[in-house]
């Protein structure tokens, strides 16, 4: 029997200020799309469980694209196993929406196609259910 969380995906959007901007270049560094993850593994936590839950681990973290002050990043968690306590999900950081300083200085565009910026897997634990 299948459980009805598998498969469940939330979906944040953010646009990443340039008070964010770590590095030369207006790149924001990659601790910034782990603190997104939590946030939406917070809300999927709620939604399958009623409770906030904690984050355990991450098993996997990939950083594929530069993530730029400017940048709207859509970040998406997927449920891929549920266990008594534990839930594993899959995170996607994209960036749909990137500024264009050099048409001007607050010039910006919608991607055609997002740019995956960060993927990782990782581990969330509930309460145990009353």
């Amino acid at each position: 029997m299948s459980d009805a969380r598998l498969g469940l995906t939330v979906t944040h959007r953010r646009y990443v200020p340039y008070s964010h901007a770590h590095y030369a270049g207006n790149l924001v560094d990659g601790a910034y799309a782990l603190g997104l993850f939590g946030d939406v593994a917070t809300e999927v936590c709620i939604r399958t469980d009623g409770d906030e839950g904690l984050f355990a681990s991450y098993s996997d973290v990939q950083f594929r694209a530069p993530m730029k002050a400017g940048d709207v990043l859509e970040v998406t968690a997927t449920v891929t196993r549920v266990g008594t306590r534990s839930r594993t999900i899959d995170f996607a950081a994209r960036v749909v929406c990137r500024g264009r300083p050099d048409k001007g200085e607050s010039a910006a565009e919608v991607l055609a196609a997002p740019i995956v910026a960060v993927t990782a897997t990782g581990t969330v634990v509930v309460p145990p259910a009353a």
